[in-house]
């Protein structure tokens, strides 16, 4: 059979051919398979080797400019020189590398971590697998909200509907059936009993046998989709990446000047070009796009650690810019796990502990809670929806098991749920007849009563009015709702309106208590400017309740409804939305209108979700935060974020890891900065006053291989520091390289530069230039590494703890004992120094690290 032909073949050729039984594949199976047929995925462009990133470092401008100055220096006779600058040029080249490795490997595994999963059907169990790992043959099950991960014929549907825009461009959602076509040839939008790789399930659910894996599925055909799998740039990397250009083009420029001025006091044309080239290596902060990669790349790793698994990097970025939290209430701010708390049936209210099976409407209101329930308990695994697997916790309080009872009374015929019905219908079969059970909101399915268990059948406006009571009662405890009601059903395939001229059992009043951690994590929110705002499709008087306890609401009219929103103009709700702190039984429309209001007020949203309708708001908002143990693979393709524990409080420490993230990063770029600052300072010092130039070329390509990468990537590992949590959120608009920042990296540039041309000083008074120009080396390299202490934080290191960082204690190790031993050694032609002139440099290397901490401290105290 054709893989193209599938579609013409009936269910049981489909799994002939591909040799599966109705229990799915056996683990030996599916090892062969994917031996056989490979790994479900995409082939990525050509992932670059080592050796490619190796040359890649040695295409740069400045560094082909130092190739060529050390050939020339060979020429003309300086060996020494021209070795010792090969030596740096491959030095810088292996540590670019490294890093380059280091940051793919980082995002790599982030990737792993994200990567969607699939519902299979493997020797009679479901279970759920990385889609990767998906093969030809797997029975795959569909749900509302999932990916399909792999091409497939379905062989089950129930009211099972896809969305195929991707492939076929139709952006209405496709009916999918189990019948057989018989039409040849038809085009991939007809076939409506296959479904493709790349699309999602909308509403519905089902079963389809996989017939194509990765490249061989249809989406793997499209070549063109390969390159959505080429990582883009960060804004920040974006924004720094044109910094360091228009740096580079100054220094440049600054760097011909100063060979100009060289040439003209009558310095040696090669010894001022060479000069001139190393100046600008040293200067140009060249590193400050990597050290970004890294920086965020490690930061997001420590993240997943902790919960939170960011889908793009950029989300880093906004994290710390994040003034309101949309957030979910049931699973985010509470326990998500549902227990019943009491019943209404036979018109009176019961506690979970009163019911007894010998009671006609207690045992048909247990039984039809289970029957009308995906949700099962496996040994001690449970699978399902919290509110559906505390009905079957109560039954099997009751000793009903749900499998025996679903044995009994087996399901023929479904209406799934969705949030825009808020209901569930199944169809079973009890005894001779079969029987529609509905269950769902009690606003929805009050209207659609005619009758009840109790009395004598037809429903009164009085029984109505008990029911609305009950709930009224049960709502203003804070318990969750919901109604079950049933009616004799005259064919299996039922429709929506068949829900209608319905039978009341009664009502379920159950309760998701908030999280222990949820207030505190509510508290620290608001101490860090951020405004947490609750939405749910809840009521709004249980809403209410459960914001009170948490911190959220602080007066009732802070409380509105879906139903209120939508009276409300675009403008008008812009106007009130500072004054809402709950939204409650709200629809995805609302979700969205919510988020572009505050927007427009200038504020950055985060935003949770985990439904397919929750999809356009987490795409809205700027951090798109979704549920990772409840939310649907839809929902987690559109975030920006997934959270592995669905817990407000990770959001939270996500916030705060962005604000540290964010922090180290402009910590490390002043670090290079002000460092590259001091030795442009020194050099123009010396060129004005007309002094020997004091730095020679290798000194200058040292200090920049030196004190560049290491001591940077070391203060962007900075530990959270958690006054960044009692801050206002960070302006979008406030550029990284402000005023502030500008005026600070000059100020510190300023006096290590100072220290530096005092050490130049000391050994020109000495008569030797070759001391003079060793004592401006050495005290601009060590005072750099002190530096790399002052550039923690903008706290003093004695507030942050001197050894709480040891990556810095590490990276000035290095970079202290391979200075010392250049010195010792006469290596990079520096001169041999006496004890006093080695005195010096350690002194005045320290005087930067003492005054600036000095600077802190008194500022703290003011």
């Amino acid at each position: 059979m054709n893989a193209t032909e599938y579609y013409r073949a009936s269910e049981q050729e489909v799994m002939r051919k591909l040799d599966v039984t109705q229990h799915g594949l056996t683990d030996y199976e599916v090892r062969y398979r994917q031996k056989r047929y490979g790994y479900n995925e995409l082939k990525e462009g050509k992932q670059k080797n080592v050796m490619q990133v190796l040359i890649e470092q040695f295409q740069d401008f400045l560094v082909i400019i130092l190739m060529v100055a050390a050939i020339i220096s060979m020429f003309l006779g300086d060996v020494e020189s021209s070795i010792v600058i090969l030596v740096v040029i491959v030095l810088n080249a292996i540590l670019g590398t490294i890093q380059h490795i280091r940051a793919e490997k980082s995002l790599n595994s982030l990737k792993e971590l994200a990567a969607p999963v699939s519902k299979v059907l493997r020797e009679g169990q479901v279970i759920e697998i990385p889609s990767k790992d998906v093969t030809v043959g797997d029975l795959l099950i569909l749900e509302a909200g999932d990916f399909i991960s792999a091409d497939g014929r379905v062989i089950e549907s129930y009211r099972l509907q896809i969305n195929e825009s991707s492939l076929t461009g139709e952006s209405l959602a496709i009916d999918k059936m189990a019948n057989t076509i018989y039409e040849p040839d038809i085009a991939l939008g007809d076939q409506r009993n296959m479904v493709f790789s790349g699309s999602f399930v909308t509403s519905g659910r089902g079963q389809a046998i996989v017939t194509s894996i990765g490249m061989e599925t249809e989406i793997g055909k499209i070549a063109s989709l390969l390159d959505e799998a080429k990582e883009k740039k960060t804004p920040l990397q974006v924004s720094l990446d044109q910094f360091g250009k228009r740096l580079a083009i100054g220094i440049i420029i600054l760097c011909v000047i100063i060979f100009g001025l060289d040439i003209i006091r009558g310095r040696e044309l090669v010894d001022s070009f060479m000069f001139a080239v190393s100046l600008a290596v040293a200067a140009i902060p060249e590193a400050l796009s990597s050290i970004v990669t890294i920086v965020l790349a490690l930061g997001t790793q420590h993240m997943a650690k902790e919960n939170a698994i960011i889908r793009k990097l950029h989300a880093v970025e906004s994290l710390g810019s994040v003034s309101i939290i949309c957030s979910d209430k049931t699973g985010t701010l509470t326990q998500n796990k549902m227990t019943v708390q009491k019943v209404y049936t036979g018109e009176e209210i019961f506690s979970v502990d009163e019911l007894h099976l010998n009671n006609q409407s207690h045992k048909k209101l247990l039984d039809l809670a289970i029957l009308c329930n995906d949700s099962v308990i496996l040994e001690d695994k449970q699978f399902g929806d919290p509110t559906e697997l505390a009905l079957v916790k109560l039954g099997r309080d009751y000793q009903l098991n749900e499998h025996i009872v679903r044995g009994l009374h087996p399901r023929v015929g479904e209406l799934p749920f969705d949030s825009t019905r808020k209901l569930m219908s199944t169809v079973n079969r009890m005894g001779n007849r079969s029987v529609m059970i509905t269950k769902g909101a009690v606003d929805v399915l009050l209207p659609r009563l005619n009758r009840i268990e109790s009395g004598n059948g037809v429903i009164t406006k009085h029984q109505l009015e008990r029911i609305k009571q009950a709930n009224q009662t049960f709502s203003n405890d804070g318990l969750r709702v919901i109604a079950i009601a049933y009616k004799d059903a005259f064919s299996t395939h039922i429709r929506e309106e068949d829900e209608r001229d319905l039978t009341f059992v009664g009502l379920i009043a159950m309760m998701d208590p908030p999280r222990e951690e949820s207030a505190q994590a509510v508290a620290d929110c608001i101490k860090a400017g951020i405004k947490p705002i609750m939405i749910t499709g809840d009521h709004k008087i249980t809403a209410a309740a459960i914001a009170k306890q948490l911190g959220i609401l602080k007066e009732e009219n802070e409380a509105i409804e879906g139903k209120e929103i939508e009276k409300l103009s675009d403008e008008e709700l812009k106007n009130q939305v500072e004054k809402i702190s709950v939204y409650a039984r709200v629809s995805p429309e609302h979700k969205i209108r919510i988020v572009k209001a505050w927007q427009e007020k200038g504020h950055v949203v985060a935003m949770t979700g985990d439904g397919v309708n929750d999809a356009p708001a987490l795409k809205q908002a700027d951090i798109g935060v979704a549920m990772g143990k409840t939310g649907t693979e839809v929902a987690k393709d559109a975030s920006s974020m997934i959270l592995t524990d669905d817990n407000f409080l990770t959001i939270v420490k996500s916030i705060s890891n962005g604000r540290s993230i964010y922090a180290n990063i402009k910590n490390a770029i002043q670090f290079l900065l002000s460092g590259n600052a001091g030795a442009i300072f020194v050099v123009l010092y010396a060129t004005l006053f007309a002094l020997p130039v004091p730095f020679l070329p290798v000194h200058l390509l040292f200090i920049n291989l030196l004190t560049d990468s290491l001591p940077a990537i070391a203060i962007g590992l900075e530990p959270h520091n958690k006054k960044l949590m009692k801050e206002q959120p960070r302006n979008t608009d406030e550029p990284l390289l402000n005023k502030k920042f500008v005026s600070q990296v000059g100020f510190e540039g300023l006096i290590i530069a100072a220290v530096t041309i005092i050490a130049f000083q000391l050994g020109l008074s000495s008569g030797d230039t070759g001391v003079a120009t060793t004592m401006a080396f050495a005290t601009l390299c060590l005072s750099r590494l002190f530096h790399g202490f002052n550039c923690r934080s903008e706290e003093s290191i004695f507030k942050l703890g001197i050894f709480s960082n040891l990556a810095v204690w590490i990276a000035f190790l290095i970079g202290f004992i391979l200075l010392n031993f250049v010195l010792i050694t006469g290596l990079f032609e520096v001169a041999a120094l006496n004890q006093f002139q080695y005195l010096m440099i350690y002194a005045l290397s320290l005087i930067p690290l003492v005054l600036i901490q000095v600077k802190k401290l008194l500022f703290r105290v003011r």
